[in-house]
């Protein structure tokens, strides 16, 4: 084995049978939201009819491909997809760089999701002037054949991992196009277990020529998706009861603003764990692709369905805002003031000092909690939910799931650092004992 690709020795999430299990759990995850969030399928709170579902279900093996692999629906996605490929090569950015890699150097980045934001929205505006009442094909379209492109959004992330884990072993060309060098892999995904390199993610950042798929993947297809399957919830609800409940408007609301403002601050995700220490595999390339859209729009699904509206009021709704707000402030001045801290411009801030010369910022926010902006998130995520009233616990899935997945982040993270910091990081812990919830966790 290489300097350059040590082989990876500790395993997350238990191995081979962790991952095991959620690349089998997770897309029947998705399968369970969507056949819930089926009109005829009575919802109401957990009252869920189960022998219609049954019924519904294919009966035999040539249905089942028919569902899964819908030609008119497979085309559709393809189109979207490398659209957005294309457009990502295309449209104009800012040309960044990221992080040193282990090799000495860094890879250059076009930052371009505004305006590919931009003109998704442009679109879908103009397309309104074209219709009469408001009726976009297109957003019928994809509430209509929400399972298929469920599966299709599954399947598809299965081939695009088995790709990028081919792709890793074949050998680079050199910049001056004479001779090969090394792929650069990640920390995490060198084991040799091809099963858990494909799950976990074996190179680093798998290209193709200037296209980095990984952070395409971060931003695009699965994010802007989303957008648009909850757009097409509040499409349908138009279009069926002649109005719409505000608290459907709040969940499109609220989601939006937190999607465009990932695509704002996407050079942010260029210094994000994902990015710089993760391998992209199955993990990611499910999570971005199948995973966002599919579990993320539940909130919106579930309140578009005959039944389960929920109309709100004007203060609860100010409420909910004012949530995600708060959550929002804490987030973003977390970030900032740590971004300040390591551009030398807080250096009056208290800090420790580590033996590999950085500093750990413990004052500020960072004196609360040793990931403060976690907390930040979460609350963002209590704010899609509340809007669903108390019907179900179903729609508070969410802030359940990314409560342990932040958690699970954090746990990472103190690992890294006491193997990075040693005693620097037992003296930071002891100053800012809580991991992210102040006082509490």
């Amino acid at each position: 084995m290489s300097e350059l690709n040590p082989r990876t020795k500790h395993r997350e999430f238990n191995g081979v049978a962790g991952a095991l299990g959620i690349t089998v759990g997770l897309p029947l995850v998705l399968e369970l939201f969507q056949l819930v969030c089926n009109p005829a399928y009575s919802t109401k709170g957990l009252h869920i009819d189960v022998g219609a579902i049954v019924g519904q279900l294919p009966s035999n093996l040539s249905e089942t491909c028919e569902l899964m692999f819908d030609p008119t629906v497979w085309k559709v996605y393809l189109a979207w997809f490398f659209g957005l490929v294309a457009l990502d090569q295309i449209l104009p950015g800012t040309q960044l760089q990221g992080t040193e890699l282990r090799d000495g150097t860094k890879l250059n980045y076009t930052i371009n999701g505004v305006p590919m934001s931009l003109l998704l929205v442009t679109l879908l505006v103009a397309r309104l002037f074209q219709v009469q009442d408001y009726q976009l094909p297109e957003l019928q379209f994809i509430y209509d054949h929400q399972l298929q492109l469920v599966f299709t959004t599954i399947i598809f992330s299965f081939i695009l991992a088995i790709f990028v884990y081919a792709i890793s072993f074949i050998p680079l060309r050199n910049a001056n196009g004479r001779g090969t060098k090394e792929r650069i892999l990640s920390v995490n995904g060198n084991t040799g277990n091809a099963f858990y390199d494909w799950f976990i993610g074996r190179e680093l950042n798998p290209r193709i020529g200037s296209w980095d798929i990984k952070l395409f993947c971060e931003l695009r297809p699965g994010m802007l998706l989303w957008f648009l399957v909850n757009l097409s919830c509040l499409h349908q609800q138009y279009h069926q009861l002649g109005y719409v409940t505000d608290s459907l408007v709040l969940v499109n609301l609220l989601q939006a603003i937190y999607l465009f403002d990932g695509v704002l601050n996407e050079a942010g995700c260029l210094s994000m764990i994902d990015v710089t220490t993760d391998g992209f595999g199955f993990m990611l390339s499910f999570g971005d692709l199948a995973w966002v859209p599919w579990s993320y729009s539940l909130q919106a699904r579930y309140l578009a369905i005959p039944g389960n509206e929920v109309n709100l009021g004007w203060w609860r709704c100010c409420a909910v805002l004012l949530l995600q707000v708060v959550g929002f402030y804490i987030f973003r001045a977390a970030n900032q003031q740590k971004a300040d801290f390591k551009n030398g411009k807080l250096n009056r801030l208290k800090s420790i000092t580590t033996p590999t010369g950085s500093k750990l910022l413990a004052d500020g926010w960072w004196a609360k909690s040793q990931h403060i902006n976690y907390m930040g998130d979460w609350l963002i995520g209590w704010s899609w939910c509340l809007p669903t009233g108390f019907q179900t616990p179903l729609t508070y899935f969410y802030v359940v799931y990314f409560a342990s997945l932040l958690i699970h982040r954090q746990v990472r993270d103190d690992m890294k650092c006491r193997a990075k910091y040693g005693k620097a990081w037992d003296e930071y812990t002891k100053l800012v004992p809580y991991k992210i919830i102040p006082y509490l966790y």
